[in-house]
């Protein structure tokens, strides 16, 4: 699971700022009095919240290599546009709850929304592990099921905010690069667990006093399952309600009654930055947005490129993704440092600017052309693509290609796509320095959006602000898939690429236009310096 620091280790952090060397019972720093056992409960709660962001991301992808066999085993209906539903419905259903569970929290205590949101996870991951019982309709019970795994995901928002309110201003870009992280190695983790499950089988065992069947298509959501009893058992065992302001002074807050009679009141004077508010949320939706492309054009861009098969593309491209989470976490780690000496606004620009190059390299170039696929082609002719085939997915023109009599899987750039006749080849190593500028680019960009979203909020309560800043995210994943399945079939990769890097382009205009305006709100009232 993923590591969270120890006590000894938090100074590496940028955690220190609260904490004299000594060992004294309180602990000081400039006009700041945190006892110690409030601070070592304030950062226990803060590693739950680590333990809930790796759970949720681990809940997203333990599926995601094994749906579509399972969704063709349980209804032979499904085909592979269905599958695309299957897998927009996680982002759905995070996107509506991310800021009802955000308003939630802004007025009960934050357990409430975070046990709740992951006992709908539990129930969902149960829901799927039982979807092969009904005699019809299976294909709509593991979209209800999706949908519910990640409507529970919506406790981001609320991840967040706690997150928020509970660092002071010097300690936050390392507790948000650490949730980042914790989120990065469960997107990571997750299909290493569906790959060890596979050893179980298709057939597996059947526990047949309850109906369950325990394969290699229900063993992860029935882990899944039991880690989240374990993190509601965590929360309650552990989790505690803090709350303190940007310069680390303990706060009173609406989620907790607070004792101790030196809390300072939250309600801070000054109105939040809307402007800086509205801005952050379109970076953020076109960082996820860029980065839902780059993942959803991976496996066709290299079938047609390099000829490779499905599997081929699915394996290799496999392994770079996994190679670039372990690059997204070192990157988490490194950018707490970088953050320190160059400050949050310098680095988002920067890592803005590298996912543009990496996209650029992306280009197609030259003259070379990439193998054509011509399967497809009848009496010698081209064909044509009519207009209501422009809105059939990418992955649906995958699975057409192969006509009944062939045994052999074609391969190739399918001239069921016109440019793949005059589009230049796309060279791997562009293909590979691409990915390594991206799987650079985007952590940044990430860990950065978040952290300067929660300094401009400042005190007041994030829980809604954060909702909506995982919504956009969410709607950014969705609509990633869409604009790859209309831009790139139709189009080809030329056409997909410049729209991408004229889209980030503007996002770094618009970033330029509010530079000054991205600062903390405790340094805009002057209540800190900058």
């Amino acid at each position: 699971m993923a590591a969270v620091p120890a006590d000894g280790d938090l100074a590496a952090e940028g955690q220190e700022p609260l904490l004299s060397s000594g060992g004294d019972d309180e602990s000081r720093y400039g006009d700041v009095v945190e006892i110690q056992q409030h601070y070592r409960s304030r950062w226990r709660s803060i590693r739950i919240m680590y333990l809930t962001m790796f759970l949720s991301s681990v809940g997203f992808s333990i599926v995601i290599m094994s749906v579509w066999p399972y969704l063709q085993k349980i209804d032979l209906t499904a085909d592979a546009s269905f599958l695309g539903w299957i897998i927009a419905s996680y982002s759905l259903g995070q996107m509506i709850a991310s800021p009802l569970f955000g308003l939630w929290s802004n007025y009960r205590p934050r357990r409430e929304p975070l046990v709740v949101s992951i006992a709908i996870s539990v129930a969902a991951n149960c829901l799927y592990a039982y979807v092969h019982l009904p005699t019809s309709h299976n294909k709509y019970y593991m979209l209800v099921a999706r949908v519910l795994v990640g409507f529970g995901a919506g406790n981001v928002a609320v991840v967040r905010s706690y997150i928020a309110g509970a660092t002071s201003l010097t300690e936050r870009t390392s507790a948000m690069a650490n949730t980042s992280a914790c989120q990065a190695i469960g997107f990571i983790l997750g299909p290493v667990f569906q790959t060890c499950f596979s050893l179980i089988g298709e057939k597996g065992v059947t526990w047949e006093i309850i109906d369950l069947q325990v394969n290699m298509y229900t063993a992860p959501v029935l882990l899944g399952a039991l880690l989240g009893v374990i993190n509601i058992i965590l929360i309650f065992a552990i989790f505690r309600e803090h709350q303190v302001d940007d310069m680390g002074r303990q706060c009173k807050s609406i989620n907790f009654e607070a004792e101790e009679s030196d809390y300072v009141d939250q309600d801070a004077q000054g109105s939040i930055d809307q402007v800086a508010v509205v801005a952050t949320n379109i970076l953020f939706f076109v960082i996820l947005f860029v980065f839902a492309v780059f993942e959803t054009i991976a496996t066709p861009l290299t079938m047609d490129m390099y000829s490779w098969t499905r599997k081929e593309a699915v394996f290799y491209n496999g392994i770079i993704l996994g190679a670039i989470g372990i690059e997204s976490v070192i990157v988490f780690m490194v950018v707490k440092v970088v953050s320190k000496k160059t400050g949050e606004r310098a680095v988002l620009y920067g890592g803005l600017l590298i996912v543009l190059v990496g996209f650029f390299i992306l280009l197609p170039w030259g003259k070379q052309l990439p193998n054509i696929q011509w399967e497809d082609i009848k009496n010698n002719s081209i064909p044509r693509i009519i207009f209501n085939e422009m809105f059939t997915p990418f992955w649906k023109l995958q699975t057409t290609q192969l006509p009944s009599n062939h045994t052999v899987e074609p391969t190739g750039c399918s001239v069921v796509q016109p440019w793949c006749l005059y589009t230049p080849l796309i060279h791997l190593a562009q293909y590979i320095t691409s990915d390594i500028l991206i799987g650079f680019g985007y952590p940044v960009c990430n860990v950065m959006s978040y952290t300067l979203y929660s300094k401009i909020l400042g005190p007041k309560s994030q829980g809604v602000y954060m909702g909506w800043l995982t919504a956009s995210g969410s709607g950014a994943r969705i609509l990633g898939p869409v604009f790859v399945s209309q831009i790139y079939t139709h189009l080809g990769p030329r056409w997909a690429f410049s729209l991408i890097c004229g889209i980030i382009v503007l996002s770094l205009l618009l970033l330029e236009a509010v530079y000054k305006r991205l600062t903390a709100f405790s340094v805009r009232y002057g209540m800190m310096q900058g």
